[in-house]
């Protein structure tokens, strides 16, 4: 039956759902109410967003209990990412994940501090058994923060089926945020496909869209959309919890024509293995240019997301007949809140395809290829690439203060879904300097890489103009409430700003003393403290700290103080 947003299909239990979840059984993990500032599915510049963001009123430090009873599995302190983290493995096969903790309870907290003095480094994954640290639902676990990569103060939320660890929108087990909006549909793409790999040269058409009642949209454009050939849809949505609120991502989108259904993408459960192919889902080459996210409602072939549960020919459309057809989106969020797109199109059995001749050197999706020159080697493995690529590369001279010439491997307007294996030869690179040496890129700084048997090799993700480069500067230590001598008695910690020029912060060591004390850092900022332990004792000591970047370049800082 053709879905619609009529208000018989505008409830939460006709949303679509490949099992039953149980309600009631996890609570709010905070003690205010459930307001959203990011939602399961949402699409990030990197990935599919793998849980709901709590706000927590732009404060740090709101109290988190376990959202059901059950046992801490994994507890995590992490240099970027969730930041600090807590893992859950509840009775009923589902495991909760609590990131971007400001601290944990007096228990984690003991058993985080020893392992990091253990291993002597801050950011550590520690497994515990189910014996360890046991907790009834409701029971303190910590507090909300900002660490990790969040862009501010909030909790992020995750249910996951506890065997194999994916994901599960949490707001299907009850834990739903108050939403009365429908989805906003900004507008449609029209792809002209044929036989041709989608790539940044693919025709495309922006149709506009206009609201004309309640979650019921139409073209801007009254007369029917021209088609021929084989085509696809893609589409840019996304939905408000509230006037105003933050842009949340949807939960389903559907595409019709003619009644059958094309495409339905559903983000039930996510997959963290392919949540990269987020690059592929979208239309990378538009959103490179515009930072607008169209998503495709057809699939290329090398794509391994799971959310297309229907995908009729891959959602690639060839129409049989020279006559005009409906076609209707259907987007609901995970609340039910449904909103429609109706519009024709004129289909030309008689079209003249759009001639898109190779540029390059045509590289199949399904297996792994090698190309190479004299300077420059490059190993792509299978599933590395979405689509059949119309590879081009080329060398230009070396620029100035580099160590090779400029190689342009492609464009940086095609995603990859893996790393692949690049190599540069340098030139004039003197060998006091091979150490030093670093694979570069015209548009993002260090890729990193290591000099040996000749080369300068390095594993990426990414394509672009690419150079040899050194890095021989140090990072810099700018203390923040520490110069020598200082009786530092009435303070709590000591602060520091670190920063690398080039190739990043490897690590940080700090020492009281002589002996190994706990640093911990915040990259958002740069911020690296100490906090003083009580059992320090009275009276003068040293500090030391070492900062050293991913070519070994160290710099070191001490000071006396008095305590």
């Amino acid at each position: 039956m053709l879905a619609t947003c009529l208000a018989l299909y505008a409830q939460p239990k006709d949303i679509i759902t490949s099992r039953t979840y149980p309600q009631g059984y996890f609570r709010n993990p905070l003690n205010i109410p459930m307001d959203a500032s990011g939602t399961f599915g949402e699409l990030r510049s990197t990935h599919f967003h793998g849980g709901d963001d709590y706000r927590t009123q732009q404060k740090i430090g709101l109290p988190l209990h376990a959202a059901a009873e059950g046992f801490v599995s994994r507890v995590r302190v992490q240099i970027g990412g969730g930041g600090n983290a807590v893992y859950i493995d509840h009775p009923n096969g589902f495991s909760t994940v609590y990131l971007h903790m400001d601290s944990f309870n007096a228990e984690l907290t003991k058993i985080v501090k020893a392992e990091q003095y253990k291993q002597q480094r801050f950011d550590v994954d520690i497994t515990l058994t189910p014996e360890q640290v046991r907790l009834t639902k409701g029971q303190f676990i910590g507090n909300a923060g900002n660490t990790g990569s969040s862009g501010g103060p909030h909790l992020h939320f995750e249910i996951r089926d506890t065997k194999t660890q994916r994901p599960l929108n949490p707001q299907l087990f009850g834990l739903r945020f108050a939403d009365k909006f429908n989805p906003t549909i900004n507008n449609v793409m029209l792809y002209e496909l044929n036989e041709n790999p989608f790539n940044e040269f693919t025709p495309r058409k922006s149709l506009g869209v206009k609201s004309i009642g309640s979650g019921r949209y139409a073209l801007t454009q009254s007369s029917p959309i021209p088609v021929s050939g084989k085509f696809g849809f893609g589409i840019n949505t996304i939905d408000r919890h509230r006037a105003g609120g933050f842009q949340n991502g949807v939960y389903s989108i559907e595409l019709f024509v003619d009644g059958k259904l094309i495409s339905a993408a559903v983000f039930e459960e996510l997959d963290f293995n392919t949540t990269r192919a987020i690059h592929s889902y979208i239309d990378y080459p538009h959103w490179k240019r515009s930072k607008a996210k169209v998503q495709k409602s057809f699939k290329d072939p090398g794509n391994p997301i799971e959310i297309l549960k229907t995908l009729n020919n891959n959602g690639i459309i060839e129409l049989p007949k020279n006559k005009v057809y409906a076609v209707k989106y259907v987007v609901k969020d995970v609340a039910g809140n449904c909103s429609e797109l109706d519009f024709k199109i004129s289909n030309s059995i008689n079209g003249t395809p759009t001639n898109t001749s190779l540029k390059g050197t045509l590289l199949a999706h399904n297996t792994k290829h090698s190309f190479s020159t004299e300077n420059i080697k490059i190993e792509l493995p299978q599933g590395v690439l979405y689509s059949d690529l119309d590879f081009v590369y080329t060398e230009e001279l070396q620029q100035p203060n580099t160590y090779s010439p400029l190689h342009k491997v492609h464009n940086t307007l095609t995603p990859l879904f893996s790393t692949y294996s690049l190599s540069i030869k340098p030139t004039n690179l003197p060998p006091h300097l091979e150490s030093k040496a670093l694979i570069a890129s015209v548009d993002g700084g260090s890729e990193g890489g290591k000099f040996e048997n000749g080369w300068v090799t390095v594993n990426t993700r990414n394509f672009g103009d690419f150079y040899v480069a050194v890095d021989t500067i140090a990072p810099t230590i700018t203390a923040r409430n520490l110069v020598n001598g200082k009786n530092v008695s009435t303070q709590s910690k000591i602060d520091f700003t670190i920063a690398d020029n080039f190739s990043g912060i490897q690590s940080f060591n700090g020492y009281i003393d002589g002996n190994w004390v706990l640093m911990e850092y915040d990259p958002k900022n740069r911020h690296l403290w100490h906090r003083f332990d009580s059992s320090l004792s009275k009276g003068e000591h040293t500090f030391k700290l070492i900062v050293k970047d991913w070519k070994d370049n160290e710099k070191v800082f001490e000071a006396r103080f008095i305590r």
